[in-house]
């Protein structure tokens, strides 16, 4: 893949708690010269990035429930809503973890349900946080997502134990075969990294590290 190809895979991601106003514009700016695909930012932010962003081709990914998934399913709603009406076109919402453990599989599948209808046409990529679900837990998560409407399945916060592997991106692609896109996120520092999750069966990439890796990448 040329830069141009894998810019338009990478959720430019800027997600600490720390990041100053001067730091998010410069995340826009960086997004519109090199076309990436959104800015995957908190919620806080997302007004702010539609102006800078504006006349652009960008989009913007607002994180729900971020990083904990550890909101009520009523929260993860209507922070889905206020992120929509301040110009989010994409959602990453983070799964009621401590939920699946439970196994109260019911109650994440209708929270999945619940965000993508209040997401409207946005796109809702669902956030296993893979590092703490064992191999059937996973599946039974990429099912629920399936059924409960979402876009794509994604595989962590970057704030758990671990981030992104090539097993869990070829499970969780396996799993939803062709019917739902799937996000690797984590870890991913260098084209190298990027290419392996492609090949596993990512189609979209979350990662901080957006402007170097494109700038590794074959030209256009």
């Amino acid at each position: 893949m040329n830069r141009i190809q894998v810019a338009k895979v990478i959720d430019h991601t800027l997600l600490k708690a720390f990041a100053s106003e001067e730091e998010m514009k410069a995340l826009c700016e960086e997004a519109v010269r090199f076309s990436f695909r959104t800015v995957s930012v908190n919620p806080v932010w997302v007004a702010f990035c539609k102006k800078q962003l504006q006349g652009s081709s960008v989009g913007i990914d607002a994180c729900i429930g971020f990083p904990l998934g550890a909101n009520t399913a009523h929260m993860k709603v209507e922070e889905t809503r206020d992120a929509i009406s301040n110009g989010a076109t994409e959602i990453d919402m983070v799964i009621n973890i401590g939920a699946v453990k439970s196994g109260y599989g019911s109650y994440v599948e209708r929270e999945i349900a619940a965000v993508v209808k209040a997401a409207g046409t946005a796109p809702v990529k669902v956030i296993l946080e893979t590092s703490y679900l064992t191999h059937d837990e996973k599946v039974e998560v990429c099912r629920m997502s399936v059924r409960a409407g979402a876009a794509y399945v994604k595989t962590s916060t970057g704030f758990g134990t671990r981030g992104a592997t090539v097993d869990d991106v070829r499970l969780m692609r396996e799993t939803v075969g062709d019917r739902l896109g799937v996000k690797a996120a984590g870890g991913i520092r260098s084209y190298g990294d990027v290419m392996r999750m492609l090949r596993a069966g990512a189609t979209r990439i979350g990662t901080s590290a957006g402007v170097a890796i494109v700038e590794d990448a074959p030209g256009s």
